[in-house]
């Protein structure tokens, strides 16, 4: 599998609407409330403010040239400005001014009455002073009229701003956005995505194959009487390109891609999803032939009436109206319906019955075969060395999918551009697996105690590994502690497997708790750095016992296990399937299972104890020991053994 985006996607919502360049808008809202606080700011000469001392002196001086009352106000203008501190109001305001301003106002507190002292010096000094007396002005609509407009101003922002941020997730308006379909249209670019970039899957791609040309020539099929599938579902674990393959099928046929994710039709309101859905098939149905692509299905998609205390209504009504509009389509509508899980075991029976989605697709992880081609697809434009072999990395990197790898790549890439390195060598992909693996190194020290601890451990896992055939092969043993554990022991199988027999899963067992038998053998004493390869060893035992029939007291029954998927509810309602006297019995064996692999690992440990030693005391000098240094120490491993005592029969 391989992560190449489109080269140049253009996302769309449906039909291609103009709408209202709200940022001009708001620009010249803005531009235009700083030219008005601006002009209303420096209109006029600036005023110096005077007491009225200092406005009768000098009216008593004939300084004064003319006189405005209005109110509790008194504007005027000098003939000959006087110095600052004369007035104590603008020697306090601004000290610094040697005069005041020409033009003063002086604040009153209370009407001027006509009887009044100010009243008659006005009037006295009216023959040399311009004097005028003018009504108070009323400021209230004005007021009213500001207060107005900026609750107007505020609600058009807030209704704009809502508007918009709706158009940018439902891509509707305000109101009618919110039963608008959320998918994602892409169109090809320059280079679109096809099957070639998808690398890995080859057996996916030629299911794929017919769902492409019947996309390019759909009559090929009806002249037949042939119907392809309406609906396909792509099953798999998480990072295995399932969303990749909705793109490369879009891509080969050249059609649209709408994609959805199934949590983007639940809302808050009832019926938006069932809106959603209407909205979705109808575009789709407009833009056909095309592809509709609804990514983790399961959110939408899971048993009805599952759950404590019944189902989620609307999720429920929104699944009823998928089923629904897949039943709609006729046989010349040219959508596939194209959907992807991780859990296909919770989705309700209804949507995977024929007429819906009538085939299912399992993308797996890939082979050794498809990790190599998916090794090349992302070492494309990564300047590789020539120590570099991909047909080492693929083989030791069973069980990671394609996102896994990419990553692993670009770790790599990380790591060497760090070292101001031309190209990335073999080293960096060594650094990048252990990383991805086991985690990043923590800068935390041991003591000489844990460490001495922690190697006699790793050195219990490595030395069982080495010493039992059935065993996978051992990569890595280190004693630096990465992400949640103090050290760690890597195995690497020899092939990719499907099955795995009874002799295999003991000697799994037996090198899981071969750490915490070490640990018993030497210090006389069990650690808590066992816990999680207790926790494993115990998983793994009880499924041998009840899921695969590995149990002769038991014999060939499997027992239905109750904590799959607490999640749907279903579990708590139903009763157990078998009785306490039979759980009793599980729980025997299993426990029978784990002492038989802990007492086969200490007699193990006990007969090379000399090797357990001077293995433990590599780690505790070296920390890291590869594959070569363990063979340096121990000689050969057994299953090099076995295979050449074959050979020689």
């Amino acid at each position: 599998m391989s992560e190449n985006p489109l080269s140049n996607p253009s996302s769309e919502r449906g039909p291609v609407r103009r709408r209202p360049n709200t940022s001009s808008l708001w620009l010249l809202l803005v531009l235009g409330l700083i030219l008005t606080f601006l002009f209303f700011s420096t209109s006029g000469e600036k005023r110096s403010t005077i007491d009225i001392p200092t406005f009768r002196q000098n009216l008593a001086k004939g300084n004064v040239a003319r006189v405005v009352v209005q109110g509790t106000k008194i504007e005027g203008e000098f003939i000959d400005p006087p110095p600052a501190s004369e007035s104590a109001h603008a020697a306090g305001d601004k000290g610094e001014t040697k005069k005041l301003n020409k033009k003063f106002i002086v604040q009153l507190t209370s009407y001027i009455e006509p009887d009044s002292k100010l009243d008659q010096e006005l009037r006295e000094a009216k023959g040399l002073v311009e004097y005028r007396a003018l009504e108070p002005t009323d400021n209230t609509g004005m007021v009213l009229l500001v207060y107005l407009l900026v609750t107007v101003a505020l609600f058009a922002g807030v209704w704009f701003m809502f508007r918009r941020a709706r158009d940018q997730v439902l891509g509707g308006g305000m109101m009618l956005g919110f039963g608008k379909s959320p998918a994602r249209r892409y169109e090809s670019g320059e280079r679109p995505v096809t099957f070639a970039d998808v690398a890995g899957l080859e057996g996916v791609k030629r299911d794929l194959e017919e769902i492409v040309e019947f996309l390019k020539n759909p009559q090929k099929f009806q002249r037949l009487g042939g119907r392809v599938p309406k609906g396909i579902l792509l099953m798999g674990p998480p990072g295995t390109g399932k969303t990749l393959l909705g793109r490369a099928v879009a891509g080969e046929a050249k059609v649209p891609f709408f994609s959805i994710n199934g949590s983007e039709f639940i809302q808050m309101f009832v019926g938006v999803g069932a809106s959603r859905v209407r909205d979705l098939f109808a575009t789709a149905k407009e833009s056909a032939p095309c592809i509709l692509f609804i990514d983790e299905i399961d959110a939408v998609g899971r048993h009805r009436g599952a759950g404590v205390g019944g189902g989620h209504d609307e999720r429920e009504q929104t699944l009823n109206q998928i089923l629904s509009e897949m039943d709609g389509f006729t046989p010349s509508e040219s959508v596939i319906v194209m959907a992807a899980t991780n859990r296909p075991d919770v989705l309700d029976p209804a949507l995977l019955r024929p007429g819906r989605f009538d085939r299912h697709i399992v993308v797996d992880r890939p082979s050794f075969k498809g990790r190599l081609e998916i090794f090349k697809v992302h070492t494309r434009n990564v300047p590789l060395s020539d120590n570099v072999d991909l047909e080492r990395l693929a083989a030791g990197t069973v069980g990671l999918t394609g996102a896994d790898i990419r990553n692993l790549v670009n770790e790599a890439a990380l790591w060497a551009s760090r070292h101001d390195k031309q190209h990335v060598e073999m080293v960096d992909f060594e650094y990048a697996r252990d990383k991805v693996l086991m985690g990043s190194k923590r800068d935390e020290m041991l003591s000489d105690k844990e460490k001495s601890l922690t190697a006699y451990h790793e050195a219990g896992h490595a030395l069982l590994a080495w010493l039992v055939p059935s065993s996978d092969r051992v990569h890595k043993v280190s004693i630096i502690p990465r992400g949640r554990a103090l050290g760690a022991t890597q195995l690497l199988p020899e092939e990719d497997r499907v099955n795995i027999g009874e002799t295999e899963l003991r000697t799994r067992l037996l090198f899981l708790l071969g750490g915490r038998s070490a640990e018993k053998l030497v210090f006389n004493e069990y650690t808590a750095g066992a816990e999680d390869d207790l926790k494993r060893a115990t998983s793994l035992a009880r499924r041998m016992v009840t899921h695969w029939g590995m149990s002769e007291r038991l014999g060939p029954v499997a027992f239905r296990d109750g904590e799959e998927h607490p999640f749907l509810g279903k579990e708590i309602a139903e009763q157990r399937q078998y009785s306490e006297t039979t759980a009793r019995i599980i729980d025997e064996e299993v426990g029978q299972l784990l002492r038989q692999a802990a007492d086969r690992a200490s007699e193990l440990l006990t007969s090379h104890r000399a090797d357990l030693d001077r293995l433990a005391g590599a780690l505790e000098s070296e920390e890291t020991l590869d594959e070569s240094d363990l063979e340096r120490l121990l000689g050969p491993p057994a299953y090099r053994r076995a295979q050449g005592a074959t050979t020689d029969v």
